[in-house]
Order: structure tokens, then C-alpha cells, then sequence
């Protein structure tokens, strides 16, 4: 059973977002306890690849928070260098036709001026940078500041700082309630061990917010989209950058539950290509769709054909947390006082992260947040509490 001592806030999920979320609070002072229904990195972040985009978003707020974060990734990695393996292998997107190729140039056009470094390349150039790419491309623009870190890896170093730091990690332990009091104000968690107590509760739990949202009486419509990863054997570095196609930007922002599939390659240091992407909402179907493996498959060997004669070791699936206008969750909830959400970045949240504990870290504590929060603001989805649960 847990002891009666009150913490100053309470972290519920233990992946990426939320160990970020704990380091960050507990750097700052706070005394945090930290509690998961699984392991570290038990859920999407452990099924993650780990990147770190600008290349797919479009100008806005969430471009806005992805350079915020990757300058936070660049600091984390000097800071623990053999912790994240950090990799600056930055991003090629490529464009099939003149069609694509012109709408991709507007893309890149907008995140320039928003800070992005984007590099127009030619058809010649294509081949230049990436020599087994496909010869039947129009062009691409390349992405510098693109960059990948071992994600499990990741979160476990940031909660073991965050334990250095003081917080205190419970794994294995559901959160069955949200404890709050006669105003409706937090005042802890209830798990299937006992009662944590603290005046703040972020909700880091991805795919399961609407689930944690919903205990303390408020609707958060987060979706599971499932994706699949193809894992090839080892090979030599064959492919420098990640590499996709022009029309996954359009998959990423779409919101159509249907399947939707656009090849996604990138090499790893360990030998091993990476081949995505899906997306489709199936709810929480975990079976192995063959279908969808073998269109990812074909895409990716159309888009390097020497992968036509590679063999894929195994394919995994993973569980993004979406939200119907393709926001995170990130901030304070003015339905119910003391319940923060960070979560709800779909495919983002790895790259996502240290923002994400920026921002929450400072709503906790009443400073000046280093971007624009209100597009982020959780009560967007609706006005009014469901019910009030008190302790």
C-alpha cells in the first residue's frame, strides 16, 4: 500500500511524454510521484521509431512546438550523450511527379518562414544523396534538422533522471480514479494499491486520455490509429536518410479512419531498415494484417528497388494517440482544476516530448510557457464537466 504522502503532482504514464513530463517537474522542485499501468515505454513508445520531424508539419502551432522541442533533444543528448543515441541523419522527402513535387515546394515554402531549413533537390541530386533511390522521381526537398533517438532508450534515461532528481516511480499499477475534492478540485489518484495524493495530475497516458480524462469527469476523444513497421535484416548503410513520400504529410494531417499507407524508409545504425507507414483507426485490433504489410512492403521496394531482394525479420504495430484536429492535448484543463493532459500528439509525441514537459512544467508552475499554449488547451473538445467524482 502507498503512504499517505502528498506529493505536489502525479505523472500517470510512463512513456516518453510522460518521463519527460517527470524530469522536468522534478527538476524544477517538485516533489513528483510517477505511476504506470505497465513498464517504461510499455505502450507507443515502445513501438515508435524514435523521430524527430519537421519535415510533416505543415506552419502552425505544432511546427512551432517540434523546433522547440528538437533544440530541448539537441540540449538532452549533449547532456546524456550515450542516453537518447541521438542521430542528426536528417529527413528526404521525395515527390513521384511535377504535381507533388509543386505542392511540396508550397509546403516548403511556409516552414521556411517559419524557421525550417528545407532544401530544394533535384532529380540528379536524389540520387546524389540517396544513390538507391528509385531513378523515376521528379525531385524532393531535404530536411537537415530532421534526427532520430532510440525512444524506450530515451524514456528510461529521462525517468531515471527524474528519480535522481527525486521523483518516485510506482510501474504495474492502474489508476482506477481521478480523487477530487468538494469544489471539484484534483486531490490525487486512486490505483488498484492505494492512493497517491497531490494537488496536480498530468495525464501522460496516449492512447488511453480519453480513458484518464473520463475518471476525472471530462471528455478528452482520443483514438487509437494503428500503424505497422516492417524490420528487415541487417544490412550495410545503404539508406543515409529517412526518406518518404510527399503524400505521407497528407496521410499524417488526414481524418479518415480508413487505411492509408505511404512508403517510409530509413536505415539504423544497428543494420536494420525500418519500412512504414499505415494508418487506420480498427480501435484496439491487434491482429497482424497481412495486407497492409505487403502494400508496405511493395511501396518501399518501388521507392529503393534493392530492397526488392531483402528479407523482413518481423513486423510490429504500435497504438498513436489521435485527436479529431491533429493537436496534442498539452496544458491545464479549466473543467476540472489541478488535471493536466500531455497527450494526444498521434505520431509526434516522441519528437513532442521535451515541449510538451515545458509547457506542462510551466503551467505547474505559473511562469511564462516558452510557445503559445491556447492551441493546445485540452477543454477545446467541450465546455463543461461530465460528473464530479470526490474522494
Amino acid at each position: 500500500m502507498f503512504t499517505k504522502k502528498a506529493w505536489d503532482v502525479i505523472v500517470v504514464g510512463a512513456g516518453v511524454v510522460g518521463a519527460a513530463c517527470a524530469r522536468a517537474a522534478a527538476r524544477s522542485g517538485l516533489a513528483v510521484a510517477v505511476v504506470d499501468r505497465g513498464p517504461v515505454a510499455g505502450g507507443t513508445t515502445g513501438a515508435g521509431e524514435g523521430n524527430l520531424l519537421v519535415s510533416d508539419k505543415p506552419p502552425g502551432p505544432e511546427l512551432d512546438l517540434a523546433l522547440l522541442s528538437l533544440g530541448l533533444w539537441r540540449s538532452l543528448a549533449e547532456e546524456l550523450p550515450d542516453a537518447v543515441e541521438f542521430e542528426a541523419k536528417g529527413g528526404l522527402v521525395v515527390a513521384a511527379g511535377p504535381e507533388s513535387l509543386a505542392a511540396l515546394g508550397r509546403t516548403a515554402e511556409g516552414q521556411r518562414a517559419a524557421g525550417v531549413r528545407a532544401e530544394s533537390v533535384g532529380p540528379d541530386e536524389l540520387r546524389a544523396l540517396e544513390p538507391h533511390l528509385t531513378p523515376h522521381l521528379a525531385g524532393g526537398v531535404r530536411y537537415p534538422q530532421d534526427a532520430q533517438i532510440q525512444p524506450a532508450l530515451a524514456a528510461a534515461h529521462l525517468l531515471r533522471a527524474a528519480r535522481d532528481d527525486g521523483a518516485v516511480f510506482h510501474p504495474g499499477r492502474t489508476v482506477t480514479a481521478v480523487l477530487t475534492g468538494p469544489r471539484g478540485e484534483v486531490r490525487g489518484v486512486r490505483t488498484d494499491a492505494g492512493d497517491l495524493l497531490a494537488p496536480a495530475v498530468v495525464n501522460a497516458t496516449g492512447v488511453h486520455g480519453g480513458e484518464l480524462a473520463a475518471l476525472a469527469g471530462v471528455e478528452l476523444p482520443v483514438l487509437p490509429r494503428r500503424g505497422f513497421v516492417l524490420v528487415t535484416e541487417p544490412l550495410p548503410r545503404l539508406i543515409r536518410h529517412k526518406v518518404y513520400a510527399a503524400e505521407y504529410v497528407a496521410d499524417v494531417s488526414s481524418a479518415s479512419a480508413e487505411l492509408q499507407t505511404s512508403p517510409v524508409v530509413e536505415g539504423t545504425a544497428a543494420g536494420p531498415v525500418l519500412i512504414g507507414a499505415s494508418r487506420e483507426r480498427v480501435g484496439y485490433d491487434r491482429t497482424l494484417s497481412v495486407p497492409v504489410v505487403s502494400r508496405l512492403a511493395a511501396a518501399a521496394a518501388a521507392l529503393f528497388p534493392v530492397l526488392a531482394r531483402t528479407r523482413v525479420l518481423r513486423a510490429y504495430h504500435g497504438f498513436r494517440p489521435y485527436l479529431p484536429d491533429h493537436l496534442p492535448a498539452i496544458g491545464p484543463d479549466g473543467r476540472v482544476p489541478g488535471l493536466f493532459h500531455a497527450c494526444g500528439h498521434e505520431g509526434a509525441g516522441i519528437g513532442l516530448a521535451p515541449a510538451t514537459a515545458a509547457l506542462i512544467t510551466a503551467a505547474l508552475l505559473g511562469e511564462r510557457p516558452p510557445v503559445d499554449p491556447h492551441p493546445f488547451r485540452p477543454d477545446r473538445f467541450g465546455p463543461e464537466p461530465l460528473t464530479v467524482r470526490s474522494a
